[in-house]
Formats: structure tokens, sequence, C-alpha cells
């Protein structure tokens, strides 16, 4: 006969929902509305919703429509100190796992006056998220903004945003050298804004694949170590 677990002795659901993670949609790929709905579905129960990289409303901070995690990404919409300050986490996106190297866009068609405010451009311009980010070139260039986050909110941790790909161990390796608290891997499924069609449906890999070769390589660095 199988022995019964003691409920008490199960971690709580409120516990739980603590390590619940929305994916990182902007301003623009959603809806305001919809953007505002997760934001306050995650907070209703514990849970973080991540802003994406387009930036997010001023009136949201200190209310319960907050994005807990905020991303800087490539083409810095909408990252300012005051952006940065209202953040349980502060994500580096490195790339996106539906278009792995490919950078991204927001059509010109998609930034209404609204969107064009939040990301501090003009509205009908389309915007250009480069592939790389012009002051990351290194692991020291990386460990350098993520010592700057630190100094602009010293109490969100940071997070840094790889994709599943061969070789995601040794990089990941660099990125917890490089002081980051959060190693994030994303896979080929989701994609949202513009990313191209072949993209989504025939680039990148499955996230299992990333999360296994992160975790070997970052066990077998510090065993080493």
């Amino acid at each position: 006969m199988k022995t019964r677990v003691n409920i008490a002795d199960v971690e709580p659901a409120s516990e739980l929902f603590k390590r619940f993670d929305t994916a990182a949609m902007s301003i623009g790929a959603l809806s305001p509305e919809a953007h505002e709905a997760l934001a306050e579905a995650m907070n209703s129960i514990g849970g973080n919703s991540n802003s994406g990289e387009g930036g997010e409303d001023p009136a949201r901070y200190g209310t319960n429509k907050v994005s807990r995690i905020k991303q800087v990404a490539s083409g810095r919409f909408g990252v300012t100190p005051a952006y940065l300050v209202n953040a349980d986490v502060i994500q580096i996106k490195v790339a996106q796992g539906a278009k792995p190297g490919e950078g991204g866009q927001l059509p010109g068609d998609k930034v209404t006056p609204y969107i064009a405010k939040l990301r501090y451009s003009v509205p009908g311009v389309t915007l250009i998220s480069p592939p790389p980010h012009h002051d990351i070139y290194s692991i020291e260039d990386l460990a350098q903004l993520i010592f700057d986050l630190k100094q602009v909110n010293p109490k969100a941790m940071i997070s840094v945003k790889l994709v599943s790909e061969p070789g995601v161990g040794t990089i990941a390796t660099g990125v917890a050298k490089a002081y980051a608290d959060l190693i994030t891997i994303a896979g080929y499924d989701g994609g949202t804004g513009a990313s191209p069609l072949s993209s989504v449906k025939y680039a990148g890999c499955p996230w299992e694949l990333g999360l296994v070769e992160t975790q070997q390589a970052l066990v077998a660095q510090w065993s080493a170590s």
C-alpha cells in the first residue's frame, strides 16, 4: 500500500505561483489591453509578467498592472531609469528563440502615437531591433551592462535570455561568470510581433535541449572550480 503524503508537507500553491512567468511580449506586439490583463493576472496570483522590449506605460508603475519583469533588448525601446527601478527582475534579451540571430522589427502601421510615446519614437515609423546589442560583443561587455543595471536598481535580479542552440552551455557559463542572477533559455515555439513565418516554423531548437546543455555545462564548470 502506498504511503500517503501529508498535505502539510507539500509546498502550497501560493509558493509555486511565485515561479510562474509569462513570456516576454511587448506592447505593440500585443494590444495594451492584453498586455495589462496578463500583468494584472500574474500579479493577482503572485507570479511575474514580462514587459517585452517595448517599454511600459508609467501610469502602471506602482499598480497591480505593472510588469515585474522589465526587458532590455537591443533597441533599448522604452528603457529609462524609472522603467528599470519599477522592476523586480531586469531581463537582458540577447536573442529570441523563435527567430534566433535575426533581431526584430515592429512595422510602422503598428507604431501608433501611444506606442511611439512609450518607445520614444515617431508614429508610423518602423522600429528595428538590431540582431546584436551594439554594446555587447564579449562576456566582459555583458558584465559591464549587468553592473550598470544593478547600479540603477540594486534590488532587482538580472536575467539574461539566451536561445536554445548548440553551444549554449558555453555561453551560459560566461553569463554566470558575468554575475547574472538568472539565465533564461528560449525555445523555437512562440514568436509575436513581426517574427518571419519561415523563422517561426523552421528555425531554432526546443528549449529542453538548450536547458539540458546549460545545466550540464554549469554543473561541470562549478564542479571543476
